[in-house]
């Protein structure tokens, strides 16, 4: 399946925007967003933007149902009221009640999620790593993926509101064993990068993230990967 991959959106309404037209285009089977829809350097008070972004992200939900939605922690701060960087307490009813609206919008069976599963690669924020599934996983069942994906994706804020979990693990500069890196590949976003990387099975696709005089840190071009052969390249 040829998956057509947009990464963090830091309030870039018009990613969603170009995905349509590659969609329409038809070159890919399916999306996945890795989100982190709100927040970015200085527009805190733009409480438009934030609310403009969401829209084009709803709209892009409903014209494709079947995209793959796994959570950034920038949605789940607003979620679980946890303060980070760039977090807008102007923007903070707009983002919940765009969130409730997103989540109205997607099929029952295909709800915003931690880690998402196509074929043999797992997509999520910031990865998957071998010590975190080993925390939350008995032995008996760590080479069950479905498994594995099932019981993570049920956790909470808890859980998942730490350096080491899926929506904040940083495996790019962190010396981190990831999951089944033999037969896995992962797609992951979180962490700015100047070109899409592929480095010891994970692709790193986070190349819209700007600095903070807006300036863009990476080639702002989506990742198209064929989940079977795990051919890949920017578009």
């Amino acid at each position: 399946m040829k998956v057509l991959v947009i990464p963090d959106v830091h309030l870039k309404p018009e990613m969603f925007q170009k995905a349509d037209y590659l969609m329409g285009k038809k070159i890919a089977d399916r999306a996945v967003c890795l989100m982190d829809i709100p927040d970015d350097w200085g527009k805190q008070y733009n409480v438009i933007l934030y609310e403009d972004t969401y829209d084009a992200a709803i709209s892009f939900a409903r014209k494709y149902p079947d995209t793959m939605w796994c959570w950034g922690n920038h949605d789940l701060s607003y979620q679980w009221y946890q303060l980070e960087t760039g977090y807008s307490p102007m923007a903070e009813y707009t983002v919940n009640r765009k969130l409730t609206d997103l989540k109205v919008a997607l099929p029952e069976i295909n709800p915003i999620r931690y880690v998402g599963r196509i074929d043999n690669v797992l997509f999520s924020h910031g990865g998957l790593s071998k010590t975190f599934v080993e925390q939350y996983v008995p032995a008996s069942k760590y080479n069950d993926v479905d498994y594995v994906l099932d019981t993570i994706n049920c956790l909470g804020k808890n859980d998942m509101w730490d350096d080491g979990s899926p929506i904040w693990l940083r495996p790019q500069y962190e010396n981190v064993k990831m999951y089944k890196p033999r037969t896995l590949l992962q797609v992951v976003g979180h962490t700015p990068m100047r070109k899409i990387t592929k480095s010891k099975h994970v692709i790193s696709c986070d190349v819209f993230s700007t600095y903070d005089d807006g300036r863009p840190i990476g080639t702002q071009e989506f990742l198209l990967l064929d989940t079977v052969t795990w051919e890949y390249f920017g578009i």
